[in-house]
């Protein structure tokens, strides 16, 4: 379901807003400013990332701030790498010191 949700054009250009804003997010204004994305249409695209696990959202104040579900995120690309690639072609390595996973890719084509 995370791949049919970024299989869209709208929803791949929100959820990469969205990294580039990382943990902290944005709320749903700034991502419709940004993106030159009505509020409706940003709205139903929101919902359905929502849905899917790529997206979380919170409530400060009178806003909902919006993130990239960065844990799901990794584990689809962990899974991707792990379990659909030979281990020739590619590794993933822990970096317990800044609490994130490198994948290093192979040369091979």
């Amino acid at each position: 379901m995370a791949f049919a949700a970024l299989s869209q054009d709208t929803r791949l250009r929100v959820f990469r807003l969205l990294v580039e804003y990382g943990p902290e997010g944005a709320p749903a204004g700034t991502l419709s400013e940004t993106l030159a994305i009505p509020h409706n249409t940003l709205s139903f695209h929101l919902s359905h990332m929502s849905k899917a696990g790529l997206v979380l959202s919170q409530r400060k104040s009178r806003s909902i701030i919006y993130s990239a579900n960065f844990e799901f995120f990794t584990d689809l690309i962990r899974y991707m790498v792990k379990d659909c690639c030979r281990e020739d072609m590619a590794s993933i390595r822990d970096n317990k010191k800044k609490k994130c996973s490198i994948i290093e890719l192979s040369n091979c084509c």
